[in-house]
């Protein structure tokens, strides 16, 4: 960055359409590189096993789960690593698994999103950690976790292995950016292999950043570049009370202090974090307020942000505040979710283009849409052209919209519409038509399709009603066999009479001549 103001446009510029500067924090953001991040820490599997919870065993007192489905994530500093994949980051992770079928797992999911785990070693001596969750739905309510089950080995890792990791690490030193810590207390963070760690990145001047265990002895990050601990965390490393702001501020200092560290934040939930510097000064970042669905992850959302954010050399207050985006949108999320670059991009720009958020890419949706699933939602879809928006298009959103939870829209575009309408058309382009429906209310999510029809979208979006206007038959409707495939339905509203793109074009034509002539 040479200092100078970014400037953009809301839609491709036109001729008369006035430029607005970029916010400094979304300069910055903008500004950033793909950073090279190792994480070492300890990788865990999660097992999520999902099914209706409707009713009582007959045997005990207990919940019967119907399983249905099964799903594996990574957890740990393995979601870590996950979620610094997603910020298009290049991610070495450094740390142990078991000679089992979870290591296994755990290894090729890493390997299938582009994780380098190359620096993982395998102890037989010791288990996988796994942790199996069980959730259930019940009716219409969300999907709750009824029991988590935990295979793991806590005990320090053998020195043999403290001896191969930290090799490991040293031969690739000089590839990394930035060397993030993720302790969950498995076993890999030994007091001998982070002091080891911790000061070679220090000698070639490479950051690292901790996310502690919960424990009262912290000695082992003693000379990071920053430490990164929640409330509770802090409190026990301190035995300072955090009834506020000014409590953290205090805290951090100490941490500073007895530990040697650059920095620490200190996260403070709903009261967003605390920055504090070794010369004690500091700085408060107030969280914006959110639906909050799910906790899970968002610790290692802001770890992974600050990696991403200092990797790629931005100031440390720029990354608090990116981190502190990037966690609010992973609390609205169901469990653990990898917020994608443009997600936190549609967020910052939310000021500047309301809706912009609701505007989704074709792999964004298909998560989204699984998302939604997961929280017992019903996905409505529909799709069109939307050129010159009028009453008739609202009408028959606002009665999709009425048939499910969450409606996406489908947009054509400008090649597609023209293909279909003419080279005339679209009159309005697709970032503005885009704009225009994701600023109603009752439209959730929009996506812009190229092809003739909207067949791939709707196979990625696997929406449970797909809605139509006008006399179609059904089975003639591109997508309704996808729809078959899985139970979905296709529901045909009726198109608001006397309204049409087509007449108003022509109209506003009619209206033009009648006024040239009678000049």
């Amino acid at each position: 960055m040479d200092g100078s103001s970014l400037v953009f446009f809301d839609f491709p510029p036109r001729q008369g359409r006035r430029a607005v500067s970029l916010p400094p924090l979304l300069q910055a953001f903008k500004s950033m590189r793909p950073a090279k991040a190792l994480v070492l820490g300890d990788m865990i599997l999660d097992r999520y096993t999902y099914g209706n919870a409707q009713r009582i065993s007959q045997e005990s007192p207990v919940i019967v789960l119907h399983a249905d489905d099964q799903e594996l994530r990574l957890g740990g500093a393995a979601n870590v690593c996950n979620m610094l994949k997603g910020l298009d980051c290049h991610v070495v992770a450094a740390g142990v698994h078991g000679r089992d079928e979870s290591g296994s797992q755990m290894i090729e999911l890493a390997q299938k999103f582009g994780i380098d785990t190359s620096l993982i070693s395998c102890d037989a001596s010791r288990p996988t950690t796994l942790k199996e969750r069980f959730v259930g739905r019940a009716g219409s309510r969300h999907p709750s976790q009824i029991l988590r089950v935990d295979h793991e080995k806590t005990a320090p890792i053998a020195d043999w292995l403290v001896e191969k990791i930290y090799s490991g690490i040293e031969n690739q030193i000089e590839d990394f950016d930035v060397i993030l810590i993720s302790d969950y207390a498995k076993g890999v963070c030994t007091p001998k292999l982070l002091q080891q760690v911790i000061q070679l990145a220090n000698q070639h001047n490479i950051p690292t950043l901790v996310d502690p265990m919960r424990g009262h002895d912290y000695e082992r990050y003693r000379g990071a570049t920053l430490l990164k601990a929640n409330r509770i965390e802090t409190e026990m490393a301190t035995g300072v009370p955090l009834n506020g702001v000014a409590d953290a501020s205090a805290a951090g200092s100490q941490l500073c202090q007895q530990l040697d560290l650059q920095d620490v934040i200190v996260t403070l939930d709903r009261d967003g974090m605390a920055l504090v510097h070794r010369d004690g000064s500091s700085s408060h970042f107030p969280t914006q307020a959110r639906s909050v669905y799910d906790i899970t992850g968002a610790g290692d959302m802001v770890l992974a942000m600050l990696g991403a954010c200092l990797g790629s050399g931005l100031n440390k207050e720029y990354s608090v505040r990116l981190a502190n985006v990037a966690a609010g949108l992973e609390v609205e999320k169901s469990g653990v979710a990898v917020i994608p670059l443009a997600e936190i991009e549609a967020e910052l720009r939310t000021d500047l283009l309301p809706g912009q958020k609701k505007i989704v890419t074709h792999q964004q949706i298909a998560t989204l849409a699984e998302e939604h699933r997961r929280r017992g939602e019903k996905i409505v879809f529909t799709n069109g052209c939307f050129d010159l928006l009028h009453f008739g298009h609202v009408t028959n959103l606002t009665e999709a919209s009425k048939m499910g939870e969450v409606l996406v829209v489908g947009l054509n575009s400008d090649e597609s519409v023209s293909k279909l309408k003419g080279p005339t058309r679209p009159v309005i382009s697709e970032t503005e038509r885009s704009a225009m429906l994701a600023a109603l209310s009752c439209v959730d999510y929009v996506v812009v399709f190229g092809e003739d029809t909207p067949y791939e979208l709707i196979k990625g979006v696997r929406p449970d009603v797909l809605v139509k206007g006008g006399h179609y038959i059904p089975e003639e409707i591109p997508g309704f066999d996808v729809l078959q495939e899985y139970g979905g339905e296709v529901r045909l509203v009726d198109i608001v009479g006397g309204f049409s793109t087509t007449d108003i074009i022509q109209k506003v034509a009619a209206n033009e001549t009648i006024r040239r002539t009678a000049a």
